[in-house]
């Protein structure tokens, strides 16, 4: 039996009606984007900043129900909640927006980049950070069609710069008990599926067409709910904060390859 049906929903985004989230003005505090250069090179010379968060993803379809800024979205969201819990240690760079998601594009409106350029700019974006001052880097991913292209290159960005970079999907951090607990399907990250869906109903519940939920073939978002959502992203929140905190301290080190000698 499919489902939770409108009811559920909107009786979920009730209950979550007073979960805090990071404010617009927190944003600012948290975001390169929305500092002057003046601001960041006190912030950087201070030694106040520690860590940055580079945020990848994609724009691309999301079945008929979710937006399809979904996966920059999210993975955005879990890294200014990550920049707040850690502040003001932690700053998030601009989200790459645009993925590798050819796979997508007999859905139009999906946007997509080669393998190559893309990588391109991910690696200066991360060179821009280390010339910043940056060592600890951590580059969330939030699309999957990203991960082998950044798996396959990246001993050599290791290699490049000798800093303590890492490619972690954010999905990564959610443990198989609490995924269990939370997704009647068993089924995540998938694509526009449960898990997805239960996470644009908590953190961007504007994003979900529920009309569209009921009539299209694949009935897996069904299952999804807002409650549901919020504890996931909460343990993702807690987990990945922890991952950067160790980076920070040193017990989170990236292995860089040998050289040959």
């Amino acid at each position: 039996m499919w489902g939770n049906g409108r009811s559920g929903i909107t009786s979920d985004r009730k209950q979550l009606q007073g979960v805090k989230h990071v404010s617009k003005n927190d944003i600012s505090k948290l975001s390169l984007f929305k500092h002057t250069r003046r601001e960041f090179r006190e912030r950087m010379q201070s030694g106040e900043l520690k860590a940055c968060i580079i945020p990848t993803a994609a724009t691309e379809q999301h079945l008929e129900h979710l937006a399809m800024e979904h996966d920059w979205a999210s993975c955005l969201h879990v890294s200014h909640e990550i920049a707040s819990r850690l502040a003001p240690h932690v700053l998030v760079a601009p989200v790459m927006s645009v993925g590798i998601s050819e796979h997508h594009m007999r859905h139009i409106g999906t946007m997509s980049a080669m393998p190559g350029s893309w990588l391109a700019v991910l690696f200066d974006a991360i060179r821009s950070m280390h010339h910043a001052g940056f060592t600890n880097i951590l580059v969330l991913n939030g699309h999957g069609g990203n991960v082998a292209p950044c798996e396959g290159m990246w001993g050599q960005y290791l290699q490049r710069l000798e800093i303590n970079l890492h490619f972690r999907s954010y999905w990564e951090f959610l443990s198989d008990d609490i995924a269990r607990d939370n997704l009647a399907t068993g089924h995540f990250p998938g694509h526009a599926q449960e898990f997805e869906t239960a996470f644009a109903m908590a953190a961007f519940p504007e994003n979900v067409r529920e009309d569209a939920m009921q009539d299209q073939e694949d009935k897996e978002p069904l299952e999804a709910t807002a409650a549901a959502g919020q504890v996931m992203i909460d343990a993702i929140v807690e987990r990945t904060a922890k991952f950067v905190q160790d980076m920070i301290d040193g017990v989170e080190v990236a292995e860089i390859p040998p050289f040959m000698p």
